[in-house]
C-alpha cells in the first residue's frame, strides 16, 4: 500500500475550503485544510507536505506571498494557486499551476494534483529503478 500524500489546502472561504478537502480526501489524499497563510505556513515549516492548494486573495499572508515562502523553504514543493482570471496575471507568482476560479472542473484539479506529485517523486524513483534495470541488462 502506497503511503498517503499530504495536501495543504488555504482558502479564507471556508464553504471552497470544506469542498476542496472533502474531494481531495474521497481521492486518498491527506488534506491539512487552513483558512489563514500565516497558519498554513505554520504547518508547512512542521515539514511532511508533498503539494500546497491556495486561493489567491486571503487577508493577510495571500497566496502568491505564501508560494514564496513555501519555495524558500522547499523549492521542490509544487504549489497550485486558484484565482480569478483577470487577477492570476496581475501580480507575479511562483505557483507551478494557475486554476481560474469557477473555470475549472473538479477532475482538472485533481488531474493537475495528481501530475505534480508524479513529477515531484518522479526523477527520485526513475533514478533508483536504474541501476535495477541495467543490472536485468547485464549491463554494469
Amino acid at each position: 500500500m502506497k503511503p498517503k500524500r499530504t495536501i495543504l489546502c488555504v482558502d479564507d472561504n471556508e464553504q471552497s475550503l470544506s469542498y476542496r478537502k472533502i474531494m481531495l480526501e474521497t481521492r486518498g489524499y491527506r488534506v491539512a485544510a487552513y483558512s489563514r497563510g500565516e497558519d498554513a505556513l505554520e504547518r508547512f515549516r512542521q515539514g511532511g507536505i508533498d503539494l500546497v492548494v491556495t486561493d489567491m486573495a486571503m487577508p493577510g499572508l495571500d497566496g502568491p506571498g505564501l508560494i514564496a515562502a513555501v519555495k524558500n523553504l522547499s523549492p521542490h514543493t509544487p504549489a497550485i494557486l486558484i484565482a480569478s482570471k483577470a487577477r492570476a496575471y496581475d501580480q507575479e507568482s511562483q505557483a507551478d499551476v494557475f486554476l481560474a476560479r469557477g473555470m475549472y472542473a473538479p477532475v482538472d484539479l485533481l488531474e493537475r494534483v495528481r501530475l505534480l506529485l508524479v513529477r515531484k517523486r518522479g526523477p527520485k524513483r526513475m533514478h533508483e529503478r536504474l541501476p535495477q534495470f541495467a543490472d536485468r541488462q547485464g549491463v554494469a
